[in-house]
C-alpha cells in the first residue's frame, strides 16, 4: 500500500475562478481528471455517486474521475476550482486504495492554496463553463508541466505539494471496498495486476489462478466486491484508459486500441460508444472543441 501511495502523481489541468449563473447547468459529465470546487458566493446543485451536494459558500467539494455527475445554478454562484490528473503506478487510482467524502468546510489555508494555484498559473483558467470542454488540448497541458518541472522546480514543486493537501482533506483512512478474495487471495494485488497489463490478454482463468481459487468462485466473489463480473471490469478500465490516452497523446485511434488491449478496432469502438454514448474520434473531438 505505502509504495502504492507513494507513486502517486497528480498533473494539473486548470485552475482559476469563475463567476457562474443559470447557464451553468449540464448533465451526463463524465471526465477522466479529477475536480475541486471552492465556492466563494451563491449557491448551485451538483450530483453524483447517489449523492446530491448543495453547493454553499464556505465549502469546497471534490468530484473524482470517471464518476458521472451534473449541475445546476439557478441564480448565481463563484468559485475557485482545480481540475488535474491522478495516477497511481501503472494506470491505478487513488479511489481504488481508500474512500473519500466529497464536501469539507473550508479554512483559511484551504482558501489560499485555490488563490496561489490561480496566481502560479493565470492562463490556466477554463474559458468555457461546460464541464464537458474542460480539457481543451491537455496534450499541452503535461507537457507545459513536464517543461515546468524541469526549468522551474520551485513551482512544480509547490503545485504537487498544493494538490496533495487539497486532496488530503477529503481522503479517509478506510478502503473503498472489502480486499480479500478469501485467505489465500487479495483482491487489490488483481486489481494492480489487471492494470499493469490492459494492453495485454487477460482472462478469469488467469486471474483466478494467480489468486489460488477456482475460476468460479473467483468470478462469484469478484463480482460480489466491484460490483460487476471481471470480464466487465477489465473491459470498462480498458475504455477508461481509452479515454485517458485520447485526451493526453497524439496517438491514432488504432494506436489507442492496440494499448488497451483491443487489436479488433471495430470492437474497441462498438465498445467505446456503448460504455461512454459516442465514438472514440467524437469522444476526442468534442473535448478538443474541433
Amino acid at each position: 500500500m505505502l509504495e502504492l501511495l507513494q507513486s502517486l502523481k497528480l498533473n494539473l489541468l486548470h485552475a482559476g475562478f469563475a463567476q457562474l449563473d443559470h447557464r451553468w447547468n449540464y448533465d451526463n459529465v463524465i471526465s477522466p481528471f479529477t475536480r475541486l470546487f471552492y465556492v466563494t458566493e451563491g449557491h448551485a446543485k451538483m450530483y453524483h455517486s447517489q449523492q446530491e451536494f448543495d453547493l454553499q459558500k464556505g465549502h469546497m467539494y471534490l468530484v473524482p474521475s470517471y464518476v458521472y455527475n451534473r449541475y445546476k445554478c439557478d441564480v448565481f454562484h463563484e468559485q475557485y476550482y482545480i481540475s488535474f490528473f491522478d495516477e497511481i503506478k501503472t494506470g491505478l487510482s487513488i479511489y481504488n486504495l481508500r474512500e473519500f467524502i466529497y464536501e469539507v468546510p473550508v479554512t483559511e489555508h484551504d482558501a489560499h492554496l485555490f488563490k496561489r494555484l490561480a496566481e502560479l498559473y493565470p492562463k490556466r483558467s477554463i474559458q468555457n463553463s461546460d464541464p464537458k470542454a474542460y480539457v481543451h488540448d491537455p496534450v499541452v497541458l503535461l507537457e507545459f508541466n513536464e517543461r515546468s518541472a524541469r526549468t522551474k522546480t520551485n513551482r512544480f514543486l509547490e503545485t504537487q505539494g498544493i494538490l496533495s493537501l487539497l486532496l488530503s482533506k477529503f481522503v479517509t483512512n478506510t478502503s473503498p471496498k472489502k480486499t480479500n478474495l478469501d485467505k489465500h487471495g487479495n483482491l487489490n494485488a488483481i486489481l494492480l495486476f489487471i492494470a499493469e497489463n490492459l494492453h495485454a490478454g487477460l482472462t478469469v482463468k488467469e486471474l483466478a489462478s494467480r489468486s489460488h481459487v477456482s475460476t468460479d468462485h473467483f468470478s462469484r466473489v469478484f463480482k460480489k466486491q466491484m460490483g460487476m463480473g471481471p470480464n466487465k471490469y477489465i473491459q470498462s478500465k480498458r475504455i477508461q484508459r481509452a479515454q485517458l490516452l485520447l485526451l493526453t497523446t497524439n496517438d491514432s485511434l488504432e494506436q489507442i486500441a492496440h494499448k488497451v488491449g483491443m487489436d479488433n478496432f471495430s470492437y474497441f469502438s462498438r465498445t467505446f460508444k456503448k460504455l461512454t454514448g459516442k465514438t472514440p474520434g467524437s469522444f476526442r473531438k468534442e473535448q478538443f472543441g474541433f
